[in-house]
């Protein structure tokens, strides 16, 4: 909630909460409680899902939460989706969670829609015109759904790495269909960035993420961050240290002018209209002053 405020101040257009079940270094798995809260300590920047996983949920019910929540902020709520399996085999059989195929996942978000637009059989309630946008959270075949659907996409993680990439998103933007609240394509970048005085001490900067995120791989738990210095003094497995320096290879970090580069290069490749920064770390100063460093650099702020 903090970040969320400094985020506001700062000048960032949106702020974004994630689903994760029973993860400890993940701060919700409720996003609509969460962006309550954040609603309430803060007065105009836009307030997101990235996302709502819907294999997990009935789209009523997620219609219901998101159209109150557009109620109590209105023009403020975006409702991210996608359809991520729980973390771990014990948390998807307390979800109940079945795997979606892509036409399963396609349909549940036609339904969500209806709800949202009022086509539905059954009307939920608060009704709010316009209701929020929805956005796919997307890999692979899921940038397809998104086009077939006429979705803004945000995508990020290895798909970003791809050769193909800028072939995927002609594709999506060629295969668009257009619908009255995405009348356009929209491409969002999700992606780490991190800014520091040298690439070196940037990277570090990356460590703790990169570290808990291999760890997981191992244990099946996203652990909380932990510091640089007492990762360092941890027994690493080759497997690990492998992992650990091809994730901090994928972030851009470095000074401020080989960042903004490196962004400016990504948004010509890919003609995102926004960039969504996942940006995380250790530190709980050190963040904010990254978030503000970005700011700057992104912002002129």
């Amino acid at each position: 909630m903090e970040r969320a405020v400094g985020a506001e101040t700062l000048g960032y257009h949106r702020f974004w909460g994630a689903e994760h079940h029973a993860v400890p270094g993940v701060a919700s798995g409720s996003p609509a409680v969460l962006l309550a809260a954040v609603g309430a300590r803060t007065s105009h920047i836009r307030l997101g899902s990235g996302g709502v996983m819907l294999p997990h949920h009935q789209p009523l019910v997620v219609a219901e939460q998101f159209l109150m929540l557009e109620a109590l902020y209105p023009g403020r709520i975006d409702l991210g989706v996608g359809r991520s399996l729980g973390f771990t085999e014990p948390v998807r059989r307390a979800l109940r969670q079945q795997e979606h195929d892509a036409e399963q996942f396609a349909a549940e978000i036609a339904e969500l829609r209806s709800f949202l637009d009022r086509q539905a059989p059954v009307t939920a309630r608060p009704i709010a015109d316009p209701p929020p946008e929805v956005f796919l959270l997307a890999t692979g075949q899921g940038i397809s759904t998104a086009s077939q659907l006429g979705l803004p996409v945000v995508i990020g993680g290895p798909v970003l790495q791809s050769s193909d990439l800028s072939t995927i998103l002609a594709d999506y933007r060629r295969g668009f269909q257009a619908s009255v609240t995405a009348p356009e394509p929209m491409v969002i970048i999700s992606l780490d960035a991190f800014v520091a005085d040298t690439e070196a001490e940037a990277r570090e900067l990356a460590l703790p993420e990169a570290w808990s995120m291999a760890r997981s791989r191992e244990t099946g738990r996203f652990d909380p961050l932990e510091s640089s210095e007492t990762i360092r003094s941890r027994k690493w497995s080759p497997r690990t240290r492998q992992r650990v320096e091809e994730s901090i290879q994928r972030v851009i970090a470095g000074p401020p002018n080989a960042v903004r580069a490196e962004l400016e290069s990504l948004v010509e490749l890919t003609g995102a209209e926004e960039l969504l920064l996942s940006t995380s770390t250790y530190d709980r100063q050190v963040q904010d002053e990254l978030d503000a460093d970005l700011a700057e650099l992104l912002l002129g702020r």
